[in-house]
């Protein structure tokens, strides 16, 4: 990356023929820049002054600027654009996974039975495992893991694994103690015990509910923890050129962890906060007792499911899946519970977003959300339905006159798409259509689901733009006619995710007045080949004015 440099003699004679002196700027970038502005969509320069953008035109114009104490930042070949946005994340769980082990990319059955071996072999006596975001649709045969396979090689530690997308677990035999289910333990309602078929014995995988009584059963942990946490995820965030996040499902503890950071001077990026749903009235409560928040961290509204996930066979649709007729999916919250709790969110005045994945499980959200709307009348709610996974024509048309927001995510198309066609057989065409939500008119907000995928947008960004499997069997797309061009997906990482946050008027875009949240990518995002998007690394994050991360040369 190109260094900073002093003030140049060019910039100063520049900046002698300009006329009147302006005060000088805090920061002058130079560079071919992508402001996300229709009426200027390109500009050579970029000046702000503090925490907001003070020009955005051509390098004459920004030369005048140039002062005493002024930091020029060039970009080279890179591209500047608008701070990345992440619409959908769990940041302290990020948090958490970073300092945990990584089951991701476990290959095998063996590799993973190792990796917990000499992970829990570091490992206090009593001491959880946590963390993990295995994926057996990696392994040969796809098989559940068991507890039978780790029993053994973690004596002395309860170990509760989740599947990559969180909807799914692997509990060893000191953890199912710890939560008290055992083989007479009854089913729980919105989730699945997978039981031996033989002996009736709980394998040890747990789905969507059926993991709460593992979840209580975890030590609590300390503010010191949560803390760490934070940070570790607050620096992945900048090394990514990520400057602000929708955390969802957020914890109380990550609430007051976020707070703590605020008031220590510790945030470095913008935070809206969506507590779970069944808590509205706690949030609309602390609403009312603290207020809504600034432009650093807000108690943006709330969040329910509906369904589970494709990968763990939760997902809920009209049909059965292809390759396990047995199911069609789980609600994992009952459908009155979830009209009620909209119900009283949207009376709060709180914005109501929701997990829905399967079909149906999306039909039924719109539906919810429709009736809500016209038995409360009009005003501004947007109504956010997070993930919009799998949609036939009917729901994209819903979306659209209901004004719904897709909050997506793209990384997860390549993902599924190496084996989502054994799960849906001819449905399959309906898996992640951004084309078709935006020629309808839908507002995309794009993010990562972070831990479930990674947090990079430069991947996400790769995956909309060409949608080439990880698997690399589709190199012309997975669905190609759902790709879309990069300003479209910049657009969706950037001012889908401002609007979705209400915060169009302040961020999302390089004008004059914004905050100066941006990045400089190491290349040209806008002109090198598709294919090489996921190559693309942040050189430089900056958030309210400040630089937050400088990648070493």
């Amino acid at each position: 990356m190109p260094r900073f440099r002093p003030l140049a003699a060019t910039l100063l004679l520049l900046a002698a023929c300009g006329g009147p002196k302006p005060a000088p700027a805090t920061l002058i970038v130079y560079g071919k820049i992508w402001t996300g502005d229709s009426t200027q969509p390109l500009a050579q320069a970029l000046v702000t002054r503090g925490d907001t953008i003070l020009m955005v035109g051509d390098s004459a114009d920004a030369a005048r600027y140039a002062g005493e104490g002024t930091q020029v930042i060039p970009a080279g070949a890179g591209l500047v654009t608008p701070g990345f946005a992440d619409g959908h994340l769990h940041f302290l769980d990020g948090g958490f996974q970073l300092a945990s082990i990584d089951l991701r990319d476990a290959q095998t059955k063996e590799e993973f039975v190792g990796r917990l071996k000499a992970f829990a072999a570091e490992r206090q006596p009593g001491e959880w495992i946590l963390g993990g975001n295995w994926d057996h649709e990696n392994w040969p045969g796809a098989p559940l893991p068991e507890r039978g396979w780790i029993d053994s090689v973690t004596p002395r530690n309860p170990v509760f694994v989740q599947r990559l997308d969180g909807h799914m677990a692997l509990a060893n035999s000191l953890a199912l103690k710890a939560a008290g289910i055992t083989r007479a333990t009854p089913e729980i309602p919105g989730g699945t015990i997978v039981r031996d078929k033989r002996t009736g014995e709980p394998t040890g995988v747990l789905k969507d509910e059926a993991q709460t009584p593992v979840f209580a059963a975890q030590p609590t942990y300390t503010e010191a923890q949560v803390d760490a946490a934070l940070e570790r995820a607050t620096r992945h965030a900048l090394e990514h050129g990520v400057t602000a996040v929708s955390t969802v499902s957020a914890r109380w503890e990550e609430v007051a962890g976020l707070f703590r950071a605020k008031a220590a001077g510790k945030l470095g990026l913008r935070f809206s906060v969506y507590p779970s749903l069944a808590d509205w009235r706690r949030v609309a409560d602390s609403l009312t007792a603290r207020g809504p928040g600034d432009d650093w961290i807000r108690l943006a509204g709330v969040k329910g499911y509906i369904d589970g996930s494709l990968g763990s066979t939760t997902a809920l649709f009209f049909e059965p899946y292809s390759d396990d007729p047995s199911t069609s999916g789980l609600l994992v919250t009952p459908e009155d519970s979830l009209r009620a709790w909209i119900g009283g969110a949207d009376s709060a005045g709180l914005q109501v977003v929701v997990h829905a994945i399967g079909e149906k499980a999306n039909a039924l959200v719109l539906g919810i959300y429709d009736s809500v709307a016209t038995a409360h009348g009009a005003r501004d709610r947007r109504f956010r339905i997070e993930h919009a996974q799998h949609l036939r024509l009917e729901e994209v048309g819903a979306m659209a006159r209901q004004h719904v927001i897709a909050s997506m995510q793209p990384l997860h198309a390549i993902d599924d798409g190496r084996w989502a066609g054994k799960r849906l057989g001819a449905r399959v065409t309906d898996s992640y259509v951004f084309r078709h939500l935006l020629d309808a008119g839908v507002t995309l907000a794009f993010g990562s689901d972070w831990t479930v995928a990674s947090l990079d947008p430069m991947l996400g960004l790769y995956a909309a733009v060409t949608r080439r499997t990880l698997d690399g069997k589709n190199p012309g797309g997975w669905i190609p006619e759902e790709k879309i061009g990069i300003e479209d997906a910049l657009r969706a990482y950037t001012a889908g995710n401002a609007y979705a946050t209400f915060a169009e008027h302040g961020r999302g875009k390089l004008a004059p007045g914004y905050r100066a949240d941006f990045v400089i990518a190491d290349r040209d995002l806008l002109s090198v080949p598709p294919e090489t998007l996921n190559e693309a690394r942040v050189n430089l994050t900056v958030v309210g004015g400040v630089i937050r991360y400088q990648r070493a040369p």
